[in-house]
């Protein structure tokens, strides 16, 4: 069996970033704070000051630090993302991901010796856009969207030189990434280029005699009996009235988990794992990195042997969305 995968893991601010490096992370992830990202939230993300601790810390343990520049610059704003490249060269970062062709082009030119990965947000799902990537670009690793099976994500492995990472565990995302239109068609600021799912700006939260209702830009998205709590309002994740029925007609409010599956993407040759969740806690990212931690230990330890401890599936559980779990797209058992 190859050797275990990375562990990459969210860093949504400098605590969140010690955390996981403390915790066991390999890689951590992380953003500007600006809408160079794909999680240009208030309150996220890394100012200079922040960026130059947080890459010194990892770097002191031994560790790897990426930045997502994965939203798509436009003709006004073109500027600001070349210079979000600059900064990473800067700041010595041992890898930028990227979506965006244009900026792929620009960082190859003008920093040849700085990494590239290539975001989920290119939406690349099969091996020939990801060698075109490695041709023209010099992308070194490939984060695939989580709309995948197990077995297509076997065959992109054995057809590409370029390392693949896939996410692990966290928040589900039902459209393949790079390509979802519902925040912009509710809210007219697109996530692919603001670098926001749902802005802030647009989120209301009122309380009325049928409950807690939840609004993106005047259109209700939910409406949650006291006994529920009310989740931050996104349309794929909302309920819908339906043929008389009011449910989650998109997607329902669960996690990815696959620790189940960790020695058959091992096999295959993943090799990396991305745990979801900028926008989460350092609690979350100590929680969730722990666990990985040691599963993939125990995997490099005993490959053959390898077991879900019952205690893995409990904290993630406590972390998961609706505390429910599910193998996602991985698991198709009627192809």
């Amino acid at each position: 069996m190859p050797a275990a995968p990375e562990l990459v893991c969210p860093a949504g601010s400098l605590p969140a970033l010690k955390t996981a490096i403390d915790h066991g992370a390999d890689c951590v992830y992380l953003g500007f704070k600006d809408a160079t990202n794909a999680r240009n939230f208030s309150g996220l993300n890394f100012d200079e000051k922040s960026l130059h601790e947080g890459v010194a810390y990892a770097h002191r343990h031994g560790r790897k630090v990426l930045l997502a520049l994965n939203t798509y610059p436009q003709t006004d704003n073109w500027p600001s993302w070349t210079r979000a490249v600059d900064r990473a060269a800067e700041a010595g970062m041992d890898a930028i991901i990227l979506a965006d062709p244009g900026l792929m082009a620009y960082a190859r030119r003008t920093h040849p010796t700085l990494r590239l990965h290539l975001s989920v947000q290119g939406s690349a799902t099969t091996h020939e856009a990801i060698n075109f990537y490695h041709e023209h670009f010099g992308i070194s690793r490939a984060v695939l969207p989580r709309v995948l099976s197990l077995a297509q994500v076997a065959q992109v492995i054995a057809q590409t030189p370029v390392e693949i990472e896939v996410f692990g565990f966290g928040g589900l995302c039902v459209m393949v990434e790079g390509r979802c239109a519902l925040s912009a068609y509710a809210t007219g600021e697109s996530p692919n280029c603001q670098g926001a799912c749902s802005p802030g700006k647009h989120v209301r939260w009122e309380q009325t005699p049928k409950g807690m209702e939840t609004r993106l830009n005047g259109v209700l998205i939910d409406r949650f009996e006291a006994h529920e709590r009310a989740g931050y309002p996104t349309l794929c994740k909302g309920r819908f009235e339906v043929n008389g029925a009011s449910y989650y007609a998109i997607e329902e409010p669960t996690s990815l988990n696959t620790l189940e599956l960790l020695p058959e993407l091992a096999r295959v040759g993943v090799k990396a794992i991305k745990i979801e969740g900028r926008q989460r806690s350092p609690a979350y990212v100590a929680q969730v990195t722990q666990v990985w931690r040691a599963a993939l230990d125990q995997l490099a330890r005993n490959p053959e042997g390898f077991r879900v401890d019952a205690r893995w599936m409990s904290e993630l559980n406590k972390v998961s969305e609706g505390q429910s779990h599910t193998l996602g797209a991985y698991h198709r058992p009627w192809k």
